[in-house]
């Protein structure tokens, strides 16, 4: 038997494939890309934390997920004028992890989430999960990335030292979560601090982007390859963040489980008496 805890996907026989499918379990997807990550962090770091979060995940509630292998490249044409990445082309990107999604979907798994850590995976992922669960009505299909909850926001707040600007990329909370897993993999003594990003009230660059978006080559607005302060990282910092980086997947996972499947409904002129909205904060929302 390949039943291991967490249970691994490619590990499993096709009948363990469909045991696993009838338990309702969630697919858990990783997703990153290979980048370069400024002179101190090593070019896996996008993938690598994604990875680690859903592992960690899968290892605190393992009855309720199979763990895919990570997607490890992914859409950084940006970044090639530094030695290093890898790219895939948009296009590609989107129709391969559609795909991987729609691969689930057919052996009967209902339930999938793409926990990405790179950021310009983000809308591409979104587009992914949409395509996977337009094809396949019955399937709930998702995607977050790591860090983004409001309660995450909050111990973003209360750990970081650095200003605005100063969690962009291979900055303060990436080094600090690498430092925390692979301490020799970093070389703090490289560590810089750079924002050359051309902020203003409405576009600048952090864990939390402005609403204004820009994004050019990345050496028009990195030297380094560094956005952010990085020399302000420690483990400790780390070891925070990536715990509430698996309390909030764990959330992710629970939330997608616990949802009813979608069932397309006869459209009508008046919603049904149950399915008004009566939550406070959640009546108009963006379709």
């Amino acid at each position: 038997m390949a039943w291991t805890t967490p249970l691994l996907y490619e590990r499993l026989t096709w009948p363990e494939v469909r045991r696993a499918a009838a338990e309702d379990r969630v697919c858990l997807i990783p997703a990153g890309t290979l980048e370069d990550h400024g002179p101190h962090l090593p070019l896996d770091a996008d993938t690598r934390i994604a990875a680690e979060v859903c592992r960690r995940t899968a290892e605190q509630i393992p009855d309720d997920i199979v763990l895919l292998p990570p997607i490890i490249h992914g859409y950084t044409p940006h970044h090639m004028d530094f030695p290093g990445p890898i790219t895939i082309g948009w296009e590609t990107f989107v129709k391969y992890a559609t795909d991987i999604g729609t691969s689930l979907a057919h052996h009967g798994f209902k339930r999938i989430l793409y926990l990405n850590g790179h950021g310009s995976n983000i809308p591409l992922l979104d587009m992914a999960s949409r395509l996977v669960a337009l094809e396949h009505p019955d399937v709930l299909a998702a995607s977050a990335f790591y860090l983004s909850s409001p309660e995450s926001a909050k111990v973003i707040e209360e750990v970081r030292e650095s200003g605005i600007g100063g969690m962009g990329h291979a900055c303060e909370l990436e080094a600090s979560i690498y430092l925390h897993l692979d301490p020799e993999a970093v070389f703090m003594d490289k560590a810089v601090d750079e924002n050359s990003f051309p902020e203003g009230p409405n576009a600048w660059m952090d864990w939390s982007d402005g609403p204004l978006k820009l994004m050019p080559w990345w050496n028009a607005i990195s030297h380094t390859g560094v956005h952010g302060d990085a020399t302000k990282a420690t483990a400790e910092k780390g070891r925070v963040l990536l715990d509430e980086a698996v309390r909030e997947c764990v959330s992710f996972v629970r939330e997608l489980r616990e949802k009813p499947l979608p069932v397309r409904a006869t459209p009508t002129e008046t919603p049904p008496a149950d399915r008004r909205s009566t939550r406070p904060g959640l009546g108009d929302r963006r379709q």
